[in-house]
């Protein structure tokens, strides 16, 4: 065989992104010759993913280690170990590939080779021995394509572009490189419009294109009909085989097109195995056979929609009769995907600037809503002639909404709203006016809704705003009289967005069981009928209202399902909420390491974004996983910036509602003022609003701050107030504070009672952290508690005690025990001593390694407690 030999030292491993896992095979491979074993690995790709520079990796990592390139039959050296690379194997005529595997197998037993093969995922070389280890090139994920973008242009390709052109190249590294190579330093840059559609590649397309040259003319023709018959169809839908026969198909093409492995058929529908290769098989043909193609499919197309799209595409120029039709007919009932590529064709036949870059925003528009952030920009992106046009600013302050800083979204909309005929500049005021409220700035709320001309159309609508506007502006009870007016028709209601508005409405007012079937209306209805961009927005709607009534568990359920469609949607922003939702539900159920990770996730994505409420929110989270954990220090320091006045408080909306947990973690921290203060602003709150839980919130943090001879009292009053409203986990809360009071006070037998209900409330709510504080409590007022097994070896000690010796032996300092179980620590220090007398140990390491022994405590915690 024709032979590339290499020299030591001479060849450096190509850089390569989103190969790790082909990489390791490789490395294997050369670690295990250098070991004096030999192996096989097959790589198997389509065309440009990257097989030869595999090949070169592969001969890179091997050196010095001799290694051959083999092109054709030749003769392999016969010393030393040995790496042979056969690229393109699929290319071999058959006698050369057994050629090369009898020289294979001559080789000495003894002797250490190494065989890389590469090949087409489509070739013929059904004789090459695979069985051993073959692996599979995918695509690169956009990450990895990012990465090499990145490294081609330096870093100066604009990002709207980038994103075009990572979806436009389809995870082919090939392909991604020539695209780049196609373009202008100023396209790259974002300064000049790309080039609809992109050049470059075009040899890379023919690698694709190659497995149908030989076949058959009537397979030829079919598959060129059925690459024709996608434009009009959405992404990955294929092609209807019987328009594919009425616009003049074979029937007879269909079979060797499938052996051929070009198309797949199922349910009347033909799809093609690869996008690239439909891509080819369209820009291969001359320009006469497709426009010819497209003309015989928009005959025989019976909708006609999907008929106007094939007139546009068999279109040499502009045509503002057919663009007309095309932008009429680029309506409601049809899916927005459908619109949005239909007003894209329309704005392509349009000579006039201004009706051109209307087109465009609409169609991007329409790609928004599809929930098709990267296609909408794209679309903007060729208006960049127009420097102020309405739609334009409006979908871009959308769209940052969604993904960007909320700020640059205001500013946007507000400019849009300018620009806009009145019935469109309402829908950019809303928007400016969301943004405001995600950035925690109520002053430009009220702003945005006071510029909204009175909704006499909507009355719902104007009932919003004037209610916000009143509410904001302090007259409460005004404002929530106008704001019930928006629940009138939350049974009724079919549009997503009135029906969220509904929920907001509702949360304002108290009312969370209106929200929550508001917002499940408003996901049915967007399941339905969409726009799939609302989906994210429905579902966090919904499980914020479900955390508001006390069902954690059905709000992380949406939560979840929200966070996938965000991601799936390109909507980052609405995923930091969702981190946010998380974090809060996991606080309730006890999984500290969930709620930190999705508060983290929040507090990532919120600060460089002005995402104040979803900040507030994580922040809340946390310091509520804090409490349950025993840690009111922690939780009061995270808290006390939120809820006191200053240019560090919270969001507006979340403020108030953080309160009563700040007052319990401020109560047992010692921080009594700062509960009073914050204490006597909840007082006015809780005044002002309908929300139901308020009372009895407000009343335990009157029993935590009430003197001695008033505390019982207050506690029971604040019980009779969780009796008149929903909240099964507040209600626990309220027990589980009131029998540590009581037992503190040594009145263990009454603290009995409230623990156990406490403990059922939070066991019925899935509060499992909440749950093991109020066991704790219990034990220590002297009852065991049914289902947990025996203390061991703490059986000599009081519960008291064996509750210290636990936390100590968990790495807790006396302090920290002392707060945890409300007590002194000169107490604590007292029954530490007679717990180490009981037990027989002298040091806190060697309690922590007993209970470990016994299998009271994870070895880890005996670790940390060592490091005390």
């Amino acid at each position: 065989m024709t032979l590339s030999t290499t020299v030591p030292g001479a060849l450096r491993p190509p850089e390569l992104h989103g190969r790790r896992e082909e990489t390791a095979a490789v490395e294997s491979l050369a670690e295990g010759l250098r070991a004096g074993r030999g192996g096989v690995l097959v790589l198997t790709a389509q065309p440009g993913l990257g097989r030869t520079a595999l090949v070169e990796y592969a001969r890179a990592v091997c050196a010095p280690i001799a290694s051959v390139k083999a092109a054709a039959p030749a003769a392999l050296p016969q010393d030393g170990p040995l790496l042979v690379c056969v690229d393109d194997a699929h290319t071999w005529r058959p006698a050369d590939r057994a050629a090369l595997l009898a020289d294979l197998r001559r080789l000495p037993a003894e002797r250490p080779v190494a065989v890389l093969l590469t090949l087409a995922e489509h070739g013929a070389a059904t004789d090459v021995p695979f069985g051993l280890a073959t692996l599979r090139l995918r695509p690169l994920d956009d990450g990895a394509a990012a990465a090499l973008l990145d490294r081609l242009t330096r870093g100066a390709t604009d990002p709207v572009v980038a994103a075009w052109l990572i979806r436009e190249a389809a995870g082919n590294p090939r392909l991604l490189c020539a695209l780049v190579s196609a373009l202008t330093s100023d396209q790259l840059a974002g300064r000049t419009p790309l080039p609809d559609p992109l050049p470059g590649g075009e040899d890379l397309l023919d690698a694709y294109a190659a497995r149908i040259d030989e076949l058959p003319a009537a397979a030829r023709s079919l598959l060129l009909l059925a690459a024709a018959a996608c434009e009009h169809e959405p992404d990955g839908a294929g092609a209807d085989l019987a328009l594919l026969l009425r616009a003049g198909g074979a029937p007879s093409g269909l079979a060797p097109a499938e052996a051929a492995g070009a198309v797949v058929g199922a349910g009347g529908r033909l799809h093609f195995t690869h996008p690239l290769l439909r891509r080819a098989v369209l820009r291969r043909a001359p320009l006469a056979r497709r426009r010819a193609a497209h003309a015989r499919l928009a005959e025989a197309c019976r909708d006609r929609l999907s008929a106007l799209v094939q007139l546009a595409c068999a279109a040499g120029d502009h045509d503002e009769r057919l663009a007309t039709s095309l932008a009429a007919a680029a309506s409601a009932p049809r899916p927005y995907a459908e619109r949005s590529a239909a007003l894209a064709r329309a704005a392509a036949l349009t000579a006039d600037t201004a009706l051109r870059t209307d087109r465009l925003a609409d169609a991007a528009e329409a790609s928004r809503l599809a929930g098709d952030p990267v296609r909408a920009r794209a679309l903007l992106a060729r208006t960049a002639a127009v420097p102020a046009h309405g739609g334009v600013h409006q979908v871009r302050g959308m769209l940052s909404l969604a993904d960007g800083p909320a700020a640059d979204a205001r500013e946007d909309l507000l400019t849009a709203a300018v620009l806009l005929p009145p019935k469109p500049a309402r829908h950019a005021l809303i928007g400016a006016a969301e943004a405001a409220w995600a950035m925690g700035d109520a002053a430009a709320y009220r702003e945005a809704m006071a510029r909204l001309p009175a909704c006499t159309d909507d009355p719902s609508l104007e009932a919003y705003r004037a209610g916000m506007c009143a509410v904001l502006a302090g007259r409460t009870a005004e404002g929530h009289a106008l704001l019930r007016r928006c629940l009138d028709d939350v049974a009724t209601e079919s549009d997503p967005a009135g029906l969220l508005r509904a929920g907001a409405a509702a949360l304002v007012v108290g009312e969370v069981e209106t929200a929550c079937a508001a917002g499940a209306r408003a996901l049915a209805a967007v399941r339905a009928y969409g726009p799939e961009a609302l989906l994210p927005r429905a579902l966090e709607h919904l499980a914020y209202g479900e955390l508001r009534a006390g069902r954690h568990n059905r709000a992380r359920a949406h939560a979840i399902e929200g966070l996938g469609a965000a991601h799936r949607t390109g909507q980052p922003n609405v995923a930091v909420c969702l981190h946010a939702v998380l974090a809060l539900a996991a606080s309730v159920e006890g999984d500290a390491e969930a709620c930190s990770a999705h508060a983290a996730a929040a507090a990532d994505g919120a600060g460089p974004h002005g995402l104040t409420q979803a900040a507030t929110l994580a922040v809340w989270a946390v310091a509520r996983a804090d409490l349950a954990a025993g840690r009111p220090g922690d939780a009061a320091a995270r808290l006390a910036p939120l809820v006191a006045p200053g240019p560090r408080r919270g969001h507006f909306a979340v403020r108030m509602l953080a309160v009563p947990c700040f007052v319990e973690a401020a109560v047992q921290a010692g921080r009594t003022a700062e509960a009073q203060d914050a204490t006597a602003e909840f007082t006015r709150w809780a005044g002002a609003t309908a929300d139901r839980l308020a009372p009895a919130q407000l009343a335990r943090c009157r029993a935590l701050l009430a003197p001695p001879h008033q505390t019982d009292a207050a506690y029971e009053n604040a019980l009779a107030h969780h009796d008149r409203s929903p909240g099964e986990f507040e209600r626990a809360r309220t027990q589980l504070l009131y029998g540590q009071w009581l037992r503190r006070r040594r009145r263990t037998r009454e603290a009995r009672g409230p623990l156990r209900d406490a403990l059922v409330g939070f066991e019925r709510c899935g509060a499992r952290a909440w749950a093991d504080r109020s066991r704790g409590e219990l034990r220590a007022a002297g009852e065991a508690v049914a289902g947990e097994p025996g203390p061991g070896p703490l059986a000599a000690l009081t519960p008291q005690q064996q509750r210290i010796a636990r936390h100590v032996a968990e790495g807790a300092t006396n302090r920290e025990v002392a707060v945890h179980l409300s007590v002194s620590p000169r107490t604590v220090d007292h029954h530490l001593r007679n717990v180490f007398a009981a037990l027989g140990v002298r040091s806190r390491v060697e309690l922590s390694r007993l209970l470990a022994g016994e299998g009271e405590l994870p070895d880890r915690d005996v670790e940390i407690a060592a490091q005390l």
